[in-house]
């Protein structure tokens, strides 16, 4: 029997489903590194996922590896 669509419990979270996704959210921020509306389409479009792996971000406008990456920026 396929339990990959069951229902699951981690933690104190019942997932409905066993699928687990890391995020591929590259280049959906603002030039500012503050999430976007694509960004949250994306989410939105994948909600049904099981887990979604949030992404990281970079600490400092030194550590942007490319443009419209999310991340903090200094003012």
């Amino acid at each position: 029997m396929n339990k990959l669509f069951d229902p699951i419990r981690v933690g104190r979270y019942t997932l409905q489903n066993r699928l687990v996704m890391g995020s591929m959210t590259r280049s959906r921020a603002q030039f500012d590194g503050t999430p976007s509306k694509r960004a949250a389409t994306y989410y939105a479009q994948r909600a049904g996922m099981g887990l979604i792996v949030a992404e990281g971000t970079q600490p400092s406008d030194d550590g942007q590896g490319c443009l419209t990456t999310p991340g903090t920026q200094s003012v």
